[in-house]
């Protein structure tokens, strides 16, 4: 059998860079890891819930966070920001009230930022949303991955390779179906791969989403 690894941890330093960036004593690691995860989960959490349209995407395609000794700097990257912001500044200076609640760092001042990016349908994140979506609302899932691949290419991307794994359609046997449009070179460090998997609830029961989207070659 094939060993499999995580194509973002494959390419670190080479086209891959760190989500987070901060320093810690060993000792003190473990609570620096719960913490970046409780400021990613509230923030998924709060877009959630105070999304202005009920188009099932989140428009998140990553959230990055450095620490500093008395600042933490959060960068929210979306595809789409006006999904959560009407009013800009008073929902950011809540947000961010509530994440320094939620963390108990009073000493530590905090910083939320959010990033435009250009084309979110070329960030497997937002389309694994959008293909969970689709799940949901019992389109066939044949269906929803051409159409995701539709939206990748009007985004520019040289390939793309969508997996769907579990009870699919209601059958009783679960399985794994995929499909990939142009080149996914999973061998080779230099290709600059995003990738996602993604978990989705349906009424049959949980559907596992794996994207891998191959955007260029750095030599």
């Amino acid at each position: 059998m094939g060993q499999k690894i995580n194509p973002l941890g494959f390419r670190l330093g080479t086209t891959q860079s760190h989500h987070s960036l901060w320093f810690a004593q060993p000792k003190n690691y473990s609570e620096g890891l719960q913490e970046d995860k409780k400021i990613r989960d509230y923030i998924k959490n709060y877009v959630q819930k105070n999304m202005r349209i009920s188009s099932g995407v989140e428009g998140i395609a990553r959230i990055e966070i450095q620490k500093g000794i008395d600042l933490i700097r959060v960068i929210i990257y979306m595809g789409f920001p006006k999904l959560l912001i009407e009013d800009r500044p008073r929902k950011l200076k809540e947000l961010q009230m509530n994440v320094q609640k939620e963390l108990n760092c009073m000493n530590r001042k905090l910083k939320i930022a959010i990033t435009r990016i250009a084309n979110p349908y070329g960030h497997p994140n937002i389309l694994a949303e959008f293909i969970a979506g689709q799940l949901k609302n019992r389109v066939s899932f044949r269906k929803a991955m051409k159409k995701a691949i539709e939206l990748t290419e009007q985004a520019d991307t040289k390939g793309i390779q969508i997996q769907i794994a579990g009870r699919i359609d209601g059958k009783e046997i679960a399985r794994v179906e995929w499909i990939r449009e142009g080149r996914v070179p999973l061998q080779t460090i230099g290709a600059k791969i995003e990738y996602c998997s993604y978990r989705v609830r349906t009424i049959y029961g949980v559907l596992g989403i794996k994207i891998w989207i191959f955007i260029d070659i750095y030599r």
